[in-house]
């Protein structure tokens, strides 16, 4: 019996055979791209990540809240600043141009601050009123001795001067600490110079780092304060040209109890000259002779007079110092039961108040006897 083939399984068998051979060759192809030196490298798999709890991106290190230093680590950090130039340059003479009662209220202004910031330590006194000064002369600050140093106290962060705001202003000065601060206001207020801090207008104590230090130039130390001048033009002497207007200085109510004596414009010359700044004696014991005389430099600026004096007559509660030129009296300056003043030989020295010239005659004699 012959047996003969089914036409549909036939067809089946065939079409199968065909698709296992595609299959098989598609399989050798792809194989062989895997393998080629030519084939692209993989995709990388995505990183899985939860954002709902991964760390925060740190922020950069000048961004982060800093912790003030210590003391003894601000110290140490403003040892390592060091000074750009020993010898700076030092500040022209300053003249004070307003009248008579403008001149009292800012040397009371200048004096009270000078207290404040540096304790009765005329060295200190000096550079604070140097500061001052710089400032008056500078366009970024007020262009009046007061303004300057009450500038911010109407706001508890603003301040300049930190006794403006600070509560000090309550803590009257010792008499003789008020004594003694009056006359370095005053000398400045005529010319004196204080050249270590040179053209500083910023300064601060060693016990902190303020934001604004790095961006300045230091240069010098007094006591506990360094003191720093702007980089650039705006710490140049071309910058502090501007003089000042010869206005009214303003009147800052915080100073009428704050000198702890009458108000500027109630202190007149009295009979011969001294003007009564305290109201009782200094009770401070002769630590020097009374009457000390000096060679007066004529080119010298005219309140580095009554600095000399000032300081040769240190703590005396009575004193009486004569600047002369060969044997004339070119300046002189007296102090006496509590009372000073300091006067001038106006044939010589040009002055812009009259009650600082030398009187004549009788007068300029009882003045030398004075002791």
């Amino acid at each position: 019996m012959t047996s003969s083939a089914i036409p549909g399984k036939a067809t089946q068998n065939g079409s199968l055979a065909w698709r296992m051979a595609i299959a098989a060759a598609l399989a050798i192809a792809i194989l062989a791209i895997a393998r080629s030196p030519f084939s692209p490298a993989p995709m990388p798999r995505p990183a899985i990540t939860n954002a709902a709890v991964s760390a925060p991106r740190p922020l950069p290190p000048d961004a982060r809240p800093q912790p003030a230093p210590s003391a003894e680590d601000a110290r140490t950090s403003n040892d390592r600043l060091p000074i750009a130039d020993p010898t700076p340059l030092a500040a022209r003479p300053f003249t004070f141009a307003g009248d008579d009662e403008s001149r009292l209220r800012a040397r009371d202004c200048l004096a009270v601050a000078a207290f404040h910031e540096a304790g009765d330590d005329p060295a200190g006194e000096r550079a604070v009123v140097q500061v001052v000064l710089n400032r008056v002369r500078h366009p970024a600050f007020p262009d009046s001795v007061c303004a300057v140093v009450f500038q911010g106290s109407e706001r508890k962060t603003g301040c300049q001067f930190t006794f403006t705001c600070d509560g000090a202003l309550g803590r009257i000065p010792p008499p003789a600490a008020l004594v003694r601060a009056r006359a370095i206001a005053q000398a400045a207020l005529t010319g004196a110079v204080e050249p270590h801090v040179g053209l500083a207008t910023h300064y601060h104590a060693d016990y902190v780092v303020p934001r604004w230090r790095d961006g300045m130039v230091k240069l010098a130390r007094q006591g506990v304060h360094l003191f720093y001048r702007w980089p650039g033009y705006w710490g140049s002497p071309a910058a502090m040209r501007r003089t000042p207007p010869a206005t009214i200085e303003p009147r800052i109510p915080a100073m009428a109890a704050a000198s702890g004596s009458p108000a500027p414009a109630a202190e007149r010359p009295a009979d011969i000259g001294l003007l009564p700044a305290l109201a009782r004696p200094l009770p401070l014991p002769l630590a020097i002779p009374a009457a000390l005389d000096f060679v007066l430099d004529p080119q010298a600026a005219t309140g580095t007079f009554a600095l000399k004096a000032l300081s040769l007559c240190g703590r005396s509660a009575d004193c009486r110092v004569a600047g002369r030129i060969a044997q004339d009296v070119g300046f002189l300056y007296v102090r006496r039961g509590g009372s000073e003043g300091a006067y001038w030989d106006c044939a010589r020295f040009q002055r812009a108040d009259q009650a600082q010239c030398l009187p004549e005659g009788p007068a300029l004699q009882r003045l030398l006897a004075a002791s």
